[in-house]
């Protein structure tokens, strides 16, 4: 145990060493010339080295994975609204500034207060290293020699040298310091040094002229108390400058929400956030030299206070009334909180975060403009991309690992239920003549394949896909710009989660599977009082979300035929992919009139023209060969220049999705016999826990067609749990599905 005790002691007492974490003015200052820049930073600015010192992937900013932390708080998507952020921040570096409130917008469950909590986690874990390290002081009064407070006059102490008449306070042990006052502001150290030889100073070093020192330490000082700290000092020691600072001690401190320490969330309530309260009559200040009771001193807090140097959220801000808010059009214009008669300088990036429907009624506020030149509005809207809704529900459902059973595909078929409720239908007039038509024949799940992965409708010709890759970002784009946008409307992931669990509790088998979704879905649906996107009015399909539930099955049902297929080892897709395979290989050569190598005898022979006329009657082609055919090299072609790293491996599933569809098709009646047969092995011989038990033995009345049908349902589930992780209930239930739905 004690070996224990040493190894953490000694871990602890060099980590403390090597933080720097008390100093004294001239350490600090010695510091700050090693490295102006980190010191000389206002929050706006650190906010951006923090979230630079992560790295970034894309437009992603790596802060928000949250890898450092946990990954159960990673925000999932709203990359333009982190590229925002970023950018307001940097326009406030070259104000000079913080000069506005960041707004951020959206519906109710769009991730606004967690892209703040990233941040704010972001900053602590930033404060934490070297390159963070960010500092504050403290007043410190040594015991006379006497016993009594002093200024330190008549000596420290027995080991400090009385003739070192500047030797500093700061790191004097807790038994020979009489009293130690706080800045509970955080008042930057370099305040201690009066503005005019501040700027002096700040034109020494050199900084470059690409970096930008803030309003905050051109203009700022000290904070009401420690102003008269310094300057009842200042009278005592007759204008010696050197022996002030020798009650400075230097401490680097840590950004924390938990303890409010330049993090701090502000939820609505209706008061200033800023007080003072008398200290001078504090037990704590009593110890305070005798020249310095007279004066009258004050405590700030509050949560612009806490906040300092950091960040201040204002959660939900516009369910305050207005008025309780004016205040922050002063504080952000000037840099300055009114707090008890006295002026503080505040150095914080301020966040809110509203709903569209508290913002749309501040809008009508006659004093909305005047908010307004004091707010960047940031919109986070619902997320429109399949695959990122999708990983926020496995976040959400990772607790029920090892204690539920969570089906295959679930997750998928939720959110795409969701994105297909958020999007709107895209409007012809928007658009070019020659395109109009096109984008106007979009369906709802062809636009979500289409946000998702550029994914083209498989109906379409290669003109008409090339016209609509041409005009994505268009689409994209297209209501942006209006007060609906698209996002805007919808179920929120919290109201997911709330479905997905509900499905769950109400399934008697203990799974989250598909067939349980669907149904409470069903339910859901009926909730039109309760939700307002439930009631709008379908257009042409889009607000259709009950009809969303069957296009939510269909797509689920094409993956679970898929699966199915392959476990049963019939025509299963990677067969259909190496028949497409095949095909292009003779093709290419065909139209350039080439020879193409035999695998097998290493000869020279002409394309198999009787394998690529066999594969087009199995697709059904119906225009022109000749055309078809370059149509298939064009779109390989488009591929190699989107995705140059993966043009020697060509994933044709991912090409060609429509023709391995066709070609699945083409084979479904020799499937769905064979599919039937299992279908009653499952249904009419089964266990009571849900998984078929083949009888083979004496006095079996079932035929051989029968018994064989069970043995395939027995290795088809088996090969369902290993390859796709279905259980015996899930993979059970969703063959019974797929046969009874389609075959």
């Amino acid at each position: 145990m004690g070996n224990w005790v040493d190894t953490i002691h000694q871990g602890i007492k060099d980590a403390y060493e090597e933080q720097n974490r008390i100093l004294s003015f001239n350490e600090y200052i010695d510091l700050v010339k090693q490295n102006p820049k980190s010191h000389i930073r206002s929050s706006a600015q650190y906010v951006v080295d923090m979230m630079d010192s992560f790295g970034r992937t894309g437009r992603r900013f790596n802060v928000f994975d949250q890898d450092f932390v946990d990954p159960r708080f990673k925000l999932i998507g709203q990359e333009a609204a982190q590229e925002q952020i970023y950018n307001i921040l940097q326009g406030f570096i070259r104000e000079g500034v913080n000069n506005k409130l960041i707004l951020l917008h959206g519906p109710n469950g769009s991730a606004k207060s967690s892209m703040i909590a990233c941040l704010m986690r972001g900053l602590e874990e930033y404060s934490t290293r070297i390159d963070g390290a960010v500092y504050r002081f403290h007043w410190v009064f040594p015991v006379d020699r006497h016993g009594k407070p002093g200024l330190g006059l008549g000596g420290a102490g027995p080991e400090k040298n009385a003739n070192d008449e500047y030797a500093s306070f700061a790191k004097l042990p807790d038994t020979e310091i009489a009293a130690r006052v706080s800045c509970e502001l955080r008042d930057h150290p370099l305040f201690l040094i009066p503005p005019q030889q501040r700027n002096e100073l700040l034109k020494e070093f050199d900084l470059g002229q690409k970096f930008h020192v803030s309003e905050y330490f051109l203009k700022g000082d000290l904070s009401q108390k420690s102003k008269k700290i310094f300057e009842a000092l200042l009278r005592s020691y007759k204008g010696d400058y050197k022996k002030v600072m020798r009650h400075v001690q230097i401490e680097r401190f840590y950004i924390s929400k938990r303890y409010r320490d330049a993090a701090v969330t502000v939820e609505p309530q209706m008061h200033v956030d800023a007080h003072a309260q008398q200290i001078t009559m504090d037990k704590s200040i009593s110890m305070l030299p005798s020249s310095l009771h007279f004066l009258t001193l004050y405590d700030l807090s509050g949560d612009l206070v806490d906040g300092n140097r950091g960040i201040v959220e204002y959660n939900d801000l516009l369910k305050r009334p207005i008025d309780a808010f004016k205040y922050l059009l002063t504080t952000t214009e000037s840099g300055t909180v009114s707090i008890a008669g006295t002026m503080a300088f505040i150095d914080a990036v301020l966040i809110g975060t509203c709903n569209e429907a508290q913002l749309d009624a501040f809008k009508e506020y006659p004093d909305f403009p005047s908010f307004k030149a004091r707010m960047e509005l940031v919109r986070v809207p619902y997320l429109l991309e399949l695959h990122k809704e999708t990983e926020i529900y496995k976040v959400q459902v990772r607790r029920l690992s090892g204690e539920k059973h969570v089906a295959p595909h679930v997750l998928e078929s939720a959110a795409l239920w969701a994105v297909l409720s958020r999007l709107k239908k895209p409007n012809a007039s928007h658009y070019p003549g020659n395109f109009s038509y096109l984008v106007n024949s979009l369906t709802p799940l062809e636009k979500v394949r289409l946000y998702d992965n550029s994914a083209m409708p498989t109906r379409l010709s290669s003109d008409e896909k090339k016209l609509l890759r041409a005009h994505l970002d268009d689409i994209r784009n297209e209501y942006n710009s209006v007060p609906y946008y698209e996002g805007r409307t919808g179920p929120s992931p919290r109201e997911m989660k709330i479905l997905l669990f509900q499905a769950l509790e109400k399934n008697e088998k203990g799974i989250l599977s598909p067939h349980g979704l669907f149904l409470a879905l069903e339910d859901f649906v009926k909730r039109t009082s309760e939700y307002d996107y439930l009631r709008e009015d379908v257009v042409e399909g889009f607000h259709d979300c009950r009809n969303f539930i069957n296009i939510i099955q269909n797509v689920y049902l094409d993956n679970l035929d898929s699966e199915v297929r392959s476990c049963l080892g019939v025509h299963d897709d990677k067969q259909y992919e190496a028949f497409l395979r095949k095909y292009i290989q003779n093709l290419s050569p065909y139209l350039k009139k080439e020879k193409i190598r035999n695998a097998v005898t290493g000869s020279n022979e002409n394309p198999d023209l009787y394998l690529m006329e066999e594969f087009e009657k199995v697709v059904g082609v119906t225009e022109e060969k000749n055309t078809f055919r370059q149509n298939i090299m064009t779109a390989l072609g488009v591929y190699a220049l989107d995705n140059p790293t993966q043009a020697k491996d060509v994933d044709y599933s991912k090409v060609f999705p429509d023709l391995l569809k066709k070609i699945r098709d083409y084979y479904i009646d020799e499937h769905s016999s064979l599919l039937r047969r299992i279908y009653d092995a499952i249904t009419l011989f089964e266990k009571k826990d849900g998984y078929v038990q083949a009888t083979t033995g004496a006095g079996s009345t079932r035929t051989v067609e029968q018994i064989e049908a069970e043995k395939l349902a027995l290795s088809m589930i088996e090969n369902m749990k290993k390859r796709y992780a279905y259980n015996d209930i899930s993979a059970r239930e969703a063959f019974i599905l797929l046969v009874q739905k389609c075959y």
